[in-house]
């Protein structure tokens, strides 16, 4: 399910960039067209890179979830400091040193802030940063690289996912929901204990569906939508009425499933009621728990900008506002039982009177 970008026309020193990677990832198409020229126009004298360096995770961008999320904060960044960028895809079957490689080739042609989008760049990151301790490096769902020069960008991705839970506790009809988790690791874990505690937490007798698509990242559990449909199918079948998936781009086979079958889906990281991918399904997508990383993107190109470049780990949460529950869908919010609930939830979390186990 890759999609493969074309080079897009970039100037002289883009365009050497793209055809360097060759070997370790694709530029997209979306890369600035003006790199040159915007280089140094951030509105602050202390800035002089050439723009934001986006790195992105497996399922790459059009995944209408979390590399869309980060795009959508490059996005904003870029036009707001008037700077420029380049975007690049994951290779198929790439390794750690492909990523490195990558990393470092940003880097190199100047690009600062330069986002490693997921956890499987850490080693990458890791690396890039001991080699260029100038350039701010940033790495999304990892806390574990510490450097001067790298920050962690984390969320409290299991508040969030208690709100969904909560959510799908009060709609289901039939006592009866489902998660579904693309890989089977701590991170994915997080949200399936706070969709858990959250359903729990309105009747303790609801039964969950549970289901990890795969055991490793590079057996396409955030990139495989087939196999998202099959295992939404599956606890459908089970008796699930709603559904709740932390999968990426295989996410968009549960939702499709679910609203195939006219029951109830939750999406995650963006707000899918608004995806135009998934707008046949719209109607049946309930709300998204969502982490805000298109805002962590922003902040950190933000601080370098200005020249105080953000250190350590950032972590965001129900107060912060970068994590939450999306509510575009009107049926949503015509149920005010729910948002209710939801809202109650949310509150109880933010004054500490409940707290949201981070493993099942």
């Amino acid at each position: 399910m890759r999609r493969v970008s074309k080079l897009s026309q970039v100037a002289v020193a883009v365009a050497s960039l793209a055809l360097a990677a060759s070997a370790c990832g694709k530029t997209s198409d979306e890369a600035s067209k003006d790199d040159g020229k915007d280089k140094g126009s951030a509105g602050s004298s202390k800035y002089e890179g050439k723009g934001i360096g986006l790195a992105y995770d497996i399922g790459g961008k059009g995944d209408q979830s979390f590399n869309d999320a980060a795009y959508a904060g490059y996005s904003k960044a870029r036009k707001e400091f008037k700077i420029g960028g380049v975007d690049m895809e994951p290779g198929d079957g790439e390794s750690s040193a492909d990523k490195v490689q990558r990393l470092e080739q940003l880097a190199r042609q100047g690009y600062d802030p330069v986002v490693g989008v997921g956890f499987v760049y850490a080693p990458a990151v890791q690396a890039a940063a001991e080699k260029y301790p100038d350039t701010t490096f940033g790495i999304i769902d990892d806390n574990t690289v510490k450097a001067d020069n790298v920050v962690d960008l984390v969320f409290h991705e299991e508040q969030g996912s208690y709100l969904a839970g909560v959510a799908a506790a009060k709609v289901t009809k039939v006592k009866h929901v489902g998660f579904v988790g693309g890989v089977d690791i701590p991170l994915i874990h997080k949200f399936e204990a706070g969709f858990v505690q959250g359903v729990k937490s309105v009747d303790p007798k609801i039964e969950i569906e549970k289901r990890y698509l795969t055991e490793k990242p590079e057996e396409g559990g955030f990139s495989s939508p087939d196999k998202g449909q099959n295992a939404a199918s599956g606890q459908i079948e089970a008796g699930a009425d709603v559904i709740y998936h932390a999968a990426g781009l295989s996410g968009q086979g549960v939702i499709q499933e679910a609203g195939s079958q006219k029951k109830w889906a939750i999406g995650v990281d963006s707000d899918q009621y608004k995806q135009k991918a998934l707008a046949k399904y719209k109607d049946y997508i309930l709300g998204s728990a969502t982490k805000d990383v298109g805002g962590a993107v922003y902040d950190l190109t933000k601080s370098v900008v200005e020249g105080k470049p953000m250190k350590g780990e950032q972590r965001y949460d129900l107060k912060s506002g970068r994590v939450g529950f999306a509510d575009s869908n009107p049926k949503y919010t015509a149920m005010k039982d729910v948002v209710a609930a939801v809202e109650k939830a949310k509150e109880d979390i933010i004054s500490g009177k409940v707290k949201v186990k981070i493993a099942p």
